[in-house]
């Protein structure tokens, strides 16, 4: 009986980082550019292995981390000079005090250094590396369906998009920002559409987030009610044997 409490609290460890992550997307679905998550659940046998009932092997279940969905999210017009999107796979790039990051969240404006930054402060990076000044003196900025910035006639430079050919390396860094964990150098992407005056809405699909948080709730609350009754098992055949005994 034992083992059955043993698989049942890992179940109830999973469903209760499951309810952390269901809530995080539901308490970001007006987040600009933010991604739905999900956890990913793998079983593994005991160690050293034990079986129920002499046949079947006991198997833990075990956090296997986060998924994301990177699915594009519904633009929305916002008509802001330095509000962007992305209309297909990329991520812009901007600078931190840890190192390049990765976002898709455009709600850019200018610093009083006339720097293009993100709300955080955080410079964003053209297609070379380089920050990207505005000088308000020059007029109106256009940006492109490629990201090039112009004032006039005079060209500022171009918006740095990238993207991963494996998503799997964009690990989440706060802020709404992603950082590349792998050994690869980001690619520009080509084929990424910059759309200005507008953003691009989080893709979590509230219902059924909602739905998800629901059933997992009910699931914690079954497996603890499990866990409960063979708590009482395991009492009453104490019981008894005493009073054999």
């Amino acid at each position: 009986m034992d083992n059955a409490l043993y698989v049942g609290l890992s179940r109830q460890m999973t469903l209760r980082r499951e309810l952390d992550i269901v809530a995080n997307n539901i308490a970001n679905a007006n987040t600009t550019g933010f991604k739905a998550e999900d956890l990913m659940v793998r079983t593994e046998p005991a160690k050293p292995a034990r079986t129920l009932g002499g046949t079947n092997p006991v198997k833990f279940v075990l956090d296997d981390g986060v998924s994301r969905d990177f699915s594009q999210g519904a633009m929305t017009k916002t008509d802001g000079d330095f509000d962007l999107a992305i209309e297909g796979q990329g991520f812009f790039k901007v600078q931190t005090p840890g190192g390049e990051r990765y976002t898709r969240d455009g709600r850019f404006t200018t610093s009083p250094e006339g720097k293009l930054v993100t709300q955080a402060g955080a410079p964003v990076l053209d297609e070379g590396g380089g920050e990207i000044l505005i000088d308000p003196k020059l007029g109106p900025v256009h940006i492109g369906k490629d990201g090039t910035l112009s004032q006039g006639a005079a060209q500022l430079g171009k918006v740095g998009v990238v993207r991963a050919d494996d998503l799997s390396v964009m690990s989440k860094d706060g802020d709404n920002l992603y950082r590349n964990t792998s050994n690869t150098t980001l690619q520009q992407a080509p084929n990424a559409v910059v759309h200005q005056g507008m953003l691009e809405s989080s893709n979590v699909q509230s219902v059924v987030q909602i739905t998800k948080l629901i059933e997992v709730q009910r699931a914690y609350e079954s497996m603890a009610k499990m866990m409960d009754n063979t708590a009482e098992l395991t009492r009453s055949a104490v019981e008894r044997l005493g009073k054999v005994n």
